[in-house]
């Protein structure tokens, strides 16, 4: 997924602020489910589960500026049926900015406890790994 950093993405030593690759992983994740045809809101509303992080770590190697056009990648390290850990990335061109693993649970909306990932989304995430 392209990124363009923006002024708001920096810190005050006009590098990315740290914080800021987590929400760029987001917005990854967010986008592939949308591609895989599952927008979110609608497996909230229709199917009554969602996502939450349960952990992150990130390695940062180096930083990124404003005006920079990233790449923010992800791939399937681990799948249970209720978790799954993202390895994921920010690359400028083929130099690795930032490498991280989130952990993702599936709960069930109405009580936000562990609630199996459905079949039609679990092969998708498998296709991953």
């Amino acid at each position: 997924m392209p990124v363009r950093v923006y002024y708001e993405d920096t810190d005050a030593g006009g590098v990315v602020y740290y914080a800021n690759y987590l929400k760029f992983f987001e917005r990854c994740r967010t986008e592939w489910m949308r591609v895989a045809g599952h927008d979110q809101r609608q497996l909230a509303l229709e199917v009554g589960i969602g996502f939450v992080a349960r952990k992150a770590n990130c390695e940062y190697l180096r930083p990124a500026h404003l005006d920079d056009q990233l790449t923010v990648g992800l791939e399937v390290e681990k799948l249970t049926r209720v978790r799954v850990v993202f390895r994921q990335h920010v690359r400028r061109g083929n130099d690795e900015l930032v490498t991280g693993t989130v952990e993702i649970a599936c709960v069930d909306m109405a009580t936000m406890k562990p609630a199996p990932i459905p079949d039609f989304l679990y092969s998708k995430l498998e296709a991953l790994k």
